[in-house]
């Protein structure tokens, strides 16, 4: 930075010239988009990532998994971060790591070294994405201007799934399957060029790092959901999936008798202590455990089932993201005027539909009777949940908490997803492996030597016998799906009991956005 730029530059915590924030605000959406995009645009390569290195369809989670695992457990410590030792640094020490992590992910050549790149884009992801939120508080005067901003961060967030399933395809069909990573590394490094130059440092805050917290949580969910995952390669009696449970146990009671004693916990435990606050959160980690498990496995059926290319896949997920926005929309206009209950059990119950709609696929299964249909009701009710459940979670809640509060929502969501996708995975293993044995016979008989070289290779189906292994594996975990949805629907209907008048507060709080 130069001296002339130093000298313009405003002193920390003091926002930018009215003239920088602009900028400002387009650099802090960048970053925020990248990072929210990151699990759509991986999504829609997953069946060229698993051809490409050979992963099993259990291990293939783990390429969504690595990233929420990390990005949800380590949310809340990045914000911390950032408030300790200056949002501006923190959010490009951020960047930084998620561009590196982007391009290791893109040179990868075998399973480990994609896992570990995405488990670093989720620990820059963490850093960037809540310190970014911060920065619009600090970037632009309160009012009118930071509403606006806190409006187009919002819009990116829910806009940046639609985005990563058009950019995903047209990455993964026009080159291959490493540009849905390498893509982020040139907007990293033009987001570490500008920021300095249109983003102040703010006000550091003397505080804690409550490592401790944040490992026992991360480490404990991540040995949680590799228990779930093996149960579904080795079955239920396998020794390390169940010494993985036991493990998951120790540690999450570690974070629990951490977080009770620890002066400043990276989860404020008394958020739960509020009925309504822990039954949104509850609601939300179910909600969020069925839809990653939707999105991730029938992602794989209209590619290898449907035969859709990358491009007609992610065109082919566009409406749920369109109703979600209009169910979104709804809720938001109608909110002061029926209050969060009813929205929450219309969404739960509409959602549950398109669920059970979902455990009738098979290979017959056509786009419009086994994918648009349950898409649109499954989007739909969950539009109706998102807006209501982020107002409801910081109904309440002290202004200077509202950010822990929304952020305990995120990382619910996040961590919810990584489970619901372990628990599908387990059903959907257990489910296929008993179809596999019911088509390996017509298999042994009719295969082409190609056929029987890649079944001994990789083990698993190929062709139309796949197709039905599929198929009745993503069928038959759908129904724990909709288990989980319902169980969202019963926690709507008995333990919730906010009231419209309680979100009357909220109206012009600028309280932040869920990401």
């Amino acid at each position: 930075m130069t001296t002339s730029q130093l000298e313009t530059d405003p002193a920390p915590g003091k926002a930018p010239r009215a003239e920088k924030r602009n900028i400002a605000l387009v650099l802090i959406a960048a970053c925020q988009l990248m990072v929210v995009l990151d699990v759509t645009i991986v999504n829609v390569a997953l069946p060229h990532i698993q051809t490409a290195l050979g992963f099993s369809t259990a291990d293939l989670t783990w390429t969504v998994n690595a990233y929420t695992l990390t990005f949800g457990g380590l949310l809340l410590l990045g914000g911390r971060v950032g408030d300790i030792l200056g949002r501006r640094r923190v959010f490009i020490a951020g960047i930084l790591l998620f561009s590196l992590a982007s391009l290791l992910g893109g040179f990868a050549q075998e399973p480990w070294q994609l896992l570990l790149a995405r488990a670093l884009q989720g620990v820059g992801g963490a850093i960037a994405s809540p310190t970014s939120l911060a920065l619009v508080t600090t970037t632009f005067p309160e009012g009118p201007e930071r509403n606006r901003a806190f409006g187009v961060f919002a819009a990116v967030s829910a806009g940046g799934g639609a985005v990563g399933l058009l950019a995903g395809g047209m990455l993964t069909e026009w080159l291959n399957w490493r540009w849905v990573l390498f893509v982020n590394v040139p907007i990293g490094v033009l987001l570490v060029l500008l920021v300095p130059l249109y983003i102040s440092e703010s006000q550091r805050h003397s505080g804690r790092f409550d490592l401790g917290g944040a490992l026992s949580s991360t480490l404990g969910m991540v040995s949680l959901v590799y228990g779930f995952i093996r149960a579904a390669e080795e079955g239920w009696r396998d020794t390390l999936a169940l010494g993985s449970f036991a493990l998951a146990a120790v540690l999450l009671v570690v974070f629990v008798a951490i977080e009770r004693r620890a002066k400043e916990p990276i989860t404020p435990l008394r958020m739960f202590a509020d009925r309504n606050r822990s039954g949104t959160y509850l609601i939300m980690t179910c909600l969020a455990a069925a839809m990653f498990g939707m999105f991730f496995y029938m992602m794989l059926f209209v590619q290898n089932v449907l035969d859709y290319s990358p491009i007609k896949a992610g065109l082919a997920f566009l409406p749920v993201t369109v109703v979600i926005t209009i169910g979104a929309g709804l809720s938001q206009r109608f909110l002061p005027v029926l209050g969060p209950k009813p929205f929450m059990v219309t969404g739960a119950s509409i959602t549950a539909l398109g669920m059970a709609w979902m455990t009738q696929l098979d290979p017959s299964s056509t786009y419009l009777s086994g994918v648009l249909g349950p898409q649109l009701l499954f989007g739909f009710g969950m539009g109706l949940n998102f807006v209501t459940l982020t107002l409801t979670a910081v109904s309440g809640v002290a202004q200077h908490e509202a950010g822990a509060a929304s952020g305990l929502l995120n990382a619910t969501q996040q961590a919810g997803g990584s489970l619901g996708l372990a628990i599908l995975t387990t059903v959907f293993g257990t489910a296929s492996r008993e179809e596999a044995e019911k088509q390996i016979p017509d298999f042994m008989q009719n295969a082409s030597p190609q056929e029987k070289a890649v079944f001994e290779k990789t083990h698993e189906l190929p062709g139309i016998w796949g197709q039905k292994v599929l198929s009745e594996g993503a069928g038959t975990g759908f129904i724990a799906a909709t288990g989980l949805v319902l169980v969202a629907l019963l926690v709507a209907i008995f333990m919730i009991r906010v009231r419209k008048s309680d979100l009357e507060a909220l109206s012009g709080s600028g309280a932040p956005p869920a990401a």
